[in-house]
């Protein structure tokens, strides 16, 4: 790797275009280097991974409502267009409205795969946008492969070295310029026209981080979405030849200068070298669980607490636990973050989603965690329930942010030390780095782990064959056809998408 020094210039500075960041982002994306099998392999996981949470979102309102925009715009002029989540294979929709779509569906639980560094990322967010184009230019298999690699690795080294959150800008600002630089590779674009295309995709989805704040709205699962969309867009504007502003993370009133660091503000960010293959993806890691990602070790400890210690289970039993953990979850998604709707039984189910006084009283109690059901009204109402998550605090610990922020794999960790302090005077004490489902968790997920997380969350809506049909063509995805490419989506069981009204809007 070699790492793209990145400050503010002024503009009698004249930077030239071959020293900018988005340059050196469509340099990577446009070398030709193949992909290696275990990246390859990993691709095919994280496609399922994909597929098996929007499966579970299909009748959800966000992907109800954003499939009948798609639905509303059909192909373009430009080529054979592209399949919607849950909609026949045959019926095709214009590619950054399949984008969106699909983005939504991807998003909307929460529930796939995720890269925590200097910001935060799901870069399975690349996938819908850069399969709409695959689909809708007849690209193969092979194309999608060497795409997806790309978004993957643009986005993930950007959040290794620029915090966006720091200034309240939400983290899909990574995703735009990674997916137009996917889109590219895809499309085998030359450097000047992915630099163009980078340069729009970053400029229309820098966005505050308010749809993660308070509480949080439907739109987060739309943010991504938005992000695919305008990356398809801004890479359709820059091929017919148009410009983006530059430079358009180091001018003196560009990106870095005004939402982030400000003018005296260094970044080094980490790239492959020409010839380097693309191996960032084999540093995310997907989720178990349906939470926000710094939820999902609290979760395993939880249940594992719920088995070994059934004194926790009595309602009186417990006077308060302190969670003591990291910077970014106490500030994210703990009490730490002052918002009153973590601790509101009427709150969002988004909002639920990152409360983590929440998640680990409901997951002690139950010794689960469900996607849907732990996050039911009912559920968060119930009265022992709302008792002991008001008695559920977090703690910054620095030892454990500093190993969150460690560059050491091996070091690296989410989580953090529980005290449980009882009624009676009784301490428990427990800690746990990792998720279960981490590569260097208890259980990491495998391939086998992906086709059961499909299996389970598609049951209920797709039909047997389509399950089995789906897994069998995505296992194979390297060696796809254009024409086979055209089923890589899922279709919902007859009577699934007509069981739930489809909303009204101006298209």
């Amino acid at each position: 790797m070699k790492s793209r020094h990145l400050r503010v210039h002024r503009s009698e500075e004249n930077l030239e275009r071959t020293g900018q960041l988005a340059w050196a982002i469509a340099e990577v994306a446009a070398d030709p280097v193949e992909v290696s099998a275990e990246v390859t392999d990993m691709i095919i996981n994280r496609v399922i991974d994909n597929a098996a949470v929007a499966a579970a979102s299909l009748t959800r309102a966000p992907v109800v409502s954003a499939r009948a925009q798609a639905l509303a715009h059909p192909v373009t002029t430009g080529g054979d267009g592209s399949t919607v989540f849950g909609s026949d294979a045959g019926r095709r929709v214009s590619p950054e409205w399949a984008a969106w779509a699909n983005g939504v569906a991807v998003r909307e639980l929460d529930y796939h795969d995720t890269f925590l560094a200097a910001d935060y990322s799901h870069p399975g967010d690349n996938i819908p946008p850069i399969v709409a184009v695959a689909q809708h230019v007849g690209a193969t298999g092979r194309d999608l492969v060497r795409g997806i690699a790309t978004g993957y690795e643009i986005q993930i080294d950007l959040v290794k070295a620029i915090s966006l959150h720091k200034h309240k800008i939400d983290h899909v600002a990574h995703l735009g310029p990674s997916a137009a630089a996917g889109i590219g590779t895809l499309l085998g674009l030359d450097v000047e026209t992915i630099f163009q295309a980078v340069g729009q995709a970053l400029h229309t989805t820098t966005a505050t981080r308010q749809s993660r704040k308070g509480q949080i709205s439907t739109w987060k699962a739309h943010a991504p979405a938005f992000a695919g969309k305008m990356a398809v867009e801004a890479v359709d504007r820059a091929m017919r030849g148009q410009t983006s502003p530059e430079p358009i993370y180091e001018g003196e009133d560009g990106v870095i200068a005004w939402l982030l660091d400000g003018p005296d503000a260094n970044y080094d960010v980490p790239l492959p070298e020409q010839g380097e293959p693309k191996l960032a993806i084999l540093d995310s890691y997907t989720k178990e669980h349906s939470a926000e990602y710094q939820a999902q070790a609290w979760i395993d400890l939880a249940r594992k607490l719920h088995s070994e210690h059934p004194e926790l289970l009595e309602p009186s039993a417990i006077d308060r636990i302190v969670i003591h953990t990291s910077h970014h979850t106490h500030y994210v998604i703990g009490s730490g973050a002052n918002d009153p709707q973590k601790y509101d039984p009427s709150a969002s189910r988004e909002t639920l989603d990152h409360s983590i006084p929440y998640i680990f009283t409901v997951a002690l109690q139950d010794g689960r965690w469900h996607h849907v059901d732990s996050y039911s009204p009912a559920r968060a109402n119930r009265e022992d329930t709302v008792a002991l998550w008001n008695r559920v605090t977090t703690q910054e610990d620095e030892e454990w942010t500093r190993r969150y922020h460690s560059l050491d794999p091996a070091e690296k960790a989410f989580g953090g030390r529980v005290e449980i302090v009882l009624t009676d005077g009784t301490t428990i004490v427990d800690e746990i780095a990792v998720a279960d489902a981490h590569p260097l968790g208890a259980r990491p997920f495998a391939r086998e782990d992906y086709i059961e997380k499909f299996r389970s969350l598609a049951a209920d809506v797709l039909e047997p064959e389509e399950i089995e049909r789906f897994l069998e063509l995505v296992q194979r995805l390297p060696e796809l056809t254009a024409e086979e490419l055209g089923g890589l989506t899922i279709q919902a069981a007859p009577g699934v998408l007509a069981s739930v009204p489809s909303p009204k809007g101006l298209f």
